[in-house]
C-alpha cells in the first residue's frame, strides 16, 4: 500500500461499529428469548458448553496474529512465494489442530456429565451439544485462516459485512426454530452452521481477490518458526484471557449446577455489553503508537497514552455508573425480575473492574505498538491463574457471588497496582500526572449525569423498557451537554491557541491529528 486510503479506512472502521452494533443488539434481543423458551437449566447448559470449547482458543498458539502480519508485509512487498508459504503452513498447522480437537471432543463428550452436574433429564443432550460444538470450533481453526488473510489484506469491510449478514441470520432463524417448537440442538445446529457459512465466504473471497496458491510445497519449518515466533507472545494473551474470562461458566458448572451459570451469565453479558465500544475503540490506537515508536516521538506516544485512555474514559465512567444506578431495572426489563436478587450482586462486583480495565484500554495497544508487551503478557497470565485459584476457593462458599469476586479481586490488582506504573515507567511520566491529566474530567463529568439519574429513580422506577429508555435518554443528555460544554468549548479540544502550528507540521496520522498539538502539553508533565 503505497498511501493512506482514506476510502477504505471508512469503510473499515465504519464496517466494524456497525458489526458491533448488530451484534449486541442480536445478544440483547436472542438472550432473553432463548432463556425464557428452553428454561435455566438448558440456557445454562449451552453456555456452559460454549464456554468449556471455548479453551480451544488455546490451539491458536498465535499463529492468526502471525498470519495477519505476515499476510499485510508480504503483499505490501509483493513477495508471493512467502504468501503462499504463509497461507499454506497455517493451514497444514490448523488441519493438525483440527484432528487434535475432533479426538478431543470426541473423547470429552462420552465424560461432560462426570466434569460438570447436569441433571439427568440433560445428560444425552448435553454430550450431543459437546460434541457438536467441539467439533465446529475445530473445523473452524484451518477455515479461520482467510478471515487472517482479508485482515492482512485490510478487507475488513468484507469480514464485517459477511458476519452482519449471518448474524441476522442465525437470529431470525432461531426465532423461528423456537416459534415452531425446536429445542436446544436445533438452536446450537443454527448457532454453530452460520459461522462455518461465514468462514467459507471469506475463503471465496480471498481466491477472488488474490492469486494465492496451496500446496504442501510451500509448507516449510522455517516459515512455522516464523509465524510461531511472533505469535507466542500473543498466544499468552490468548491463555490469559481464557483464564480471566472464560473460566466462570466451568467453575460454577463444576461445582454447582447448570441452571446457576444462568444469573452470571446475565451480569457478565450486561458488562460485556457495556464495555465492547470501549475495546472497539482502542484498537486506532496500536498503529499510531507504532508510529511513532518507529520515528522515536515519545512527546507523542506520552499523548496517545493520555488522550486514548482520556477517550476511553469519557466512554466508560457514564456507562458505569448508569448501569450501577439502573442494573436492576435493566435486569427486570431485559430477563425478567426474577432474576434481580441474584444477577445483580455479581453484576456490581464485575462491572467495577471492568471499569477500571477498560479506563485503560489503550495502556495494552500502546505496549503492543512499542513491541513492549511482553512483561503484561506474563503479568495478566499471572492473574488468570490467580482468577481460577480464587474462583474455586470462593465459589464453595459464596456461590456465584464468590465466583465473582475471584474474577473480580485479581482484575482490580492489575488495573490498580501494574498497568499504570508500567507504562508510566516506560513513557517517563509521573503517574499522579497520568491519572490526573486522563481521568479527572471523564470522572467529575459524571456528577450531573448521577444526580439526574438517581432524582430520577426516586421518582419513578422504571419498569419498562419505555421507562429504561427514558431515564436512560435523561442521564445520556445531561453527560452529552456537560462533557460538549467542558471539553470542547471550555476545555482541551476548544477554540485556544495551538502548541504545535498544524499548517507547518505534516500530517502524522490521519486517525488522531490532534495528538501532534497536543503532545506539547502532555510533556509538561513527565517525570524529571
Amino acid at each position: 500500500m503505497k498511501g493512506f486510503d482514506k476510502v477504505a479506512f471508512i469503510k473499515n472502521i465504519g464496517s466494524s461499529w456497525l458489526g458491533l452494533i448488530v451484534n449486541i443488539a442480536t445478544g440483547i434481543v436472542i438472550s432473553p428469548y432463548i432463556l425464557h423458551k428452553l428454561g435455566d437449566e438448558a440456557f445454562g447448559l449451552w453456555v456452559l458448553v460454549f464456554s468449556i470449547n471455548g479453551y480451544y482458543g488455546l490451539f491458536d498458539m498465535g499463529i492468526r496474529s502471525s498470519i495477519v502480519r505476515y499476510v499485510a508485509k508480504y503483499s505490501a512487498t509483493d513477495e508471493h512465494d512467502e504468501l503462499n508459504g504463509v497461507i499454506s503452513t497455517s493451514l497444514f498447522s490448523y488441519s493438525a489442530v483440527f484432528l487434535i480437537l475432533l479426538a478431543l471432543t470426541s473423547a470429552g463428550s462420552f465424560y461432560l456429565d462426570r466434569i460438570v452436574h447436569i441433571q439427568p433429564a440433560y445428560v444425552v443432550t448435553g454430550k450431543l451439544l459437546f460434541l457438536m460444538v467441539g467439533a465446529s470450533l475445530a473445523l473452524g481453526f484451518p477455515l479461520g485462516v482467510f478471515a487472517g488473510v482479508l485482515e492482512g489484506l485490510q478487507k475488513f469491510y468484507l469480514i464485517n459485512s459477511i458476519n452482519i449478514t449471518t448474524t441476522i441470520l442465525r437470529a431470525v432463524l432461531i426465532v423461528v426454530a423456537l416459534d415452531h417448537g425446536f429445542g436446544l440442538l436445533m438452536v446450537t445446529w443454527i448457532t454453530i452452521l452460520l459461522p462455518l457459512v461465514n468462514q467459507l465466504a471469506n475463503a471465496f473471497n480471498v481466491f477472488r481477490l488474490t492469486h494465492v496458491r496451496i500446496g504442501l510445497r510451500f509448507v516449510t519449518k522455517e516459515m512455522f518458526k516464523r509465524l510461531f515466533s511472533y505469535g507466542s507472545v500473543t498466544f499468552m494473551f490468548t491463555v490469559a484471557r481464557n483464564l480471566r474470562f472464560k473460566t466462570d461458566s466451568l467453575v460454577i458448572g463444576a461445582f454447582l449446577s447448570a441452571a446457576a451459570i444462568t444469573p452470571f451469565a446475565i451480569a457478565s453479558r450486561i458488562v460485556d455489553y457495556s464495555t465492547s465500544m470501549v475495546d472497539t475503540l482502542a484498537q486506532v490506537f496500536t498503529p499510531m503508537s507504532s508510529h511513532f515508536d518507529a520515528k522515536g516521538e515519545i512527546d507523542k506516544l506520552r499523548a496517545v497514552f493520555v488522550q486514548g485512555n482520556r477517550a476511553c474514559g469519557l466512554i466508560v465512567f457514564p456507562i458505569c455508573a448508569g448501569v450501577i444506578i439502573l442494573g436492576k431495572a435493566i435486569i427486570q426489563v431485559w430477563m425478567g425480575a426474577k432474576y434481580i436478587p441474584a444477577s445483580y450482586p455479581v453484576l456490581l462486583i464485575l462491572i467495577i473492574p471492568a471499569t477500571l480495565r477498560m479506563a485503560q484500554a489503550t495502556s495494552p495497544r500502546v505496549l503492543f505498538g512499542m513491541a513492549r508487551h511482553r512483561t503484561m503478557a506474563f503479568v495478566v497470565v499471572l492473574e488468570g491463574v490467580v482468577n481460577l485459584l480464587l474462583s474455586i476457593a470462593l465459589v464453595r462458599h459464596y456461590g456465584i457471588v464468590g465466583d465473582a469476586l475471584g474474577t473480580a479481586i485479581p482484575l482490580m490488582f492489575t488495573c490498580l497496582f501494574f498497568l499504570p506504573q508500567h507504562l508510566c515507567g516506560i513513557l517517563g511520566m509521573k503517574v499522579r500526572t497520568f491519572l490526573t491529566k486522563a481521568y479527572l474530567v471523564p470522572a467529575l463529568l459524571c456528577v450531573p449525569m448521577i444526580a439526574v439519574l438517581l432524582v430520577l429513580g426516586r421518582w419513578s422506577y422504571p419498569h419498562t423498557l419505555w421507562q429504561l429508555g427514558l431515564h436512560t435518554a435523561a442521564g445520556g443528555l445531561v453527560y452529552t451537554a456537560f462533557a460538549y460544554y467542558f471539553m470542547f468549548v471550555k476545555g482541551p479540544y476548544g477554540r485556544r491557541k495551538q502548541l504545535v502550528p498544524l499548517s507547518r507540521t505534516r500530517p502524522l496520522v490521519p486517525e488522531q491529528p490532534a495528538v501532534v498539538e497536543y503532545a506539547a502539553e502532555v510533556s509538561e508533565g513527565t517525570a524529571e
